[in-house]
């Protein structure tokens, strides 16, 4: 019997669902019950209906609590039977587990799943080195669920760590990028190879109709307005500013207000020396003084010692001859500086 069922598994091993595991149990059990009915005597509790397959399962699991047994030789030659149906029985089980659980790794690290999470963000491009630098800034910030879609020329996930899934395709094929979920993410980073890719793919990703915020990393600024006229709302970053990029997948508009920043018209970035004659300046009466009375905004502080602070303390001091730097409509003079503060 033995060597009938290990024939009959044989012949099943080419299943690749969980049939083969159900096919031996079934097998065994329907096979053993008859036999121990022919085996043990007559009245027999273990044959049963309510007690056989409790028997079964303890005695296929190999546990055996004994509170139910064979009395006959014969019906330990069955028990026995039903021991090593049982041990095939498990060794398939946990062989097609394993199988499945080594089937998903091998999907996961080859790009070959399909992302179910929403709220995340997509970066849709890989270059070696640079896009490590930018999913460490990003995941610095917070603790983010990223997912990287690179193309086929990418075969295994470069970053196999938690909280980072894999896609592999064509950065252009609407397939991949709903198996990255871009149609539910929060923010889309489009770093391609070059300018002419970064626009094929955000019209491939315009087409979803997603509602994440579309980031483009572009060599010339110029093209932006050819992004525009696929979709308005993509914010479009200088490729070489990795930190700007990943504050503006953060931080959505930030780069905006960069680039107005650095615009020559509305407000402007400025520096001015504190004044020996005024002393130490407290630096929250520079920011109430120099902000009702010029719109001003101080930024940062170089001290004496040349050491530069952004975002100083309000319960510091700019210390005479210190260098503050402050966004403002215009430039003020030290005579205004002084009189705002009222020295």
């Amino acid at each position: 019997m033995p060597l009938f069922l290990y024939r009959l598994l044989a012949r099943l091993a080419f299943l690749t669902s969980w049939a083969t595991p159900a096919a031996v149990i079934v097998f065994v059990f329907g096979t053993s019950w008859p036999l121990m009915v022919v085996a043990e005597p007559a009245g027999s509790e273990l044959v049963q209906p309510a007690n056989y397959w409790w028997y079964f399962v303890v005695t296929a699991a190999t546990v055996g609590y004994g509170d139910f047994y064979p009395e006959t030789g014969w019906g330990h030659l069955v028990g026995a039977y039903v021991i090593i149906g049982g041990i095939v029985a498990l060794t398939t089980v946990f062989t097609k587990l394993a199988s499945v659980l080594e089937q998903a790794k091998g999907r996961r690290m080859q790009g070959r799943n399909t992302v179910h999470a929403s709220g995340h963000i997509v970066l849709l491009g890989y270059t070696p080195g640079r896009t490590e630098r930018i999913v460490e800034q990003v995941l610095a910030d917070d603790d983010h669920h990223l997912v990287l879609c690179a193309t086929g020329e990418v075969t295994t996930h470069p970053m196999p760590r938690p909280g980072i899934d894999f896609v592999r395709g064509d950065l252009a094929d609407e397939a991949a990028l709903r198996r990255a979920g871009v149609h539910r993410a929060a923010a889309v980073l489009i770093d391609a190879h070059d300018d002419n890719e970064a626009l094929a793919v955000a019209v491939a990703v315009d087409h979803l109709e997603t509602t994440a915020h579309i980031v483009a990393a572009l060599r010339d600024m110029d093209r932006t307005a050819l992004l525009h006229y696929v979709d308005q709302n993509i914010h479009c970053v200088p490729w070489h500013t990795p930190r700007m990029i990943t504050e503006e997948l953060t931080a959505p508009g930030i780069a905006e207000v960069y680039a107005e920043l650095m615009a020559h018209n509305g407000a402007n970035t400025y520096s001015i020396r504190v004044p020996a004659e005024l002393g130490p300046v407290p630096i929250e009466q520079c920011q109430l003084a120099l902000g009702r009375q010029h719109g001003a905004t101080v930024l940062a502080l170089r001290g004496s010692d040349g050491r530069l602070v952004v975002n100083p303390s309000w319960q510091s001091a700019a210390p005479p001859g210190s260098v503050l730097y402050y966004i403002s409509p215009n430039r003020l003079s030290a005579r205004q500086f002084g009189a705002a503060l009222g020295r």
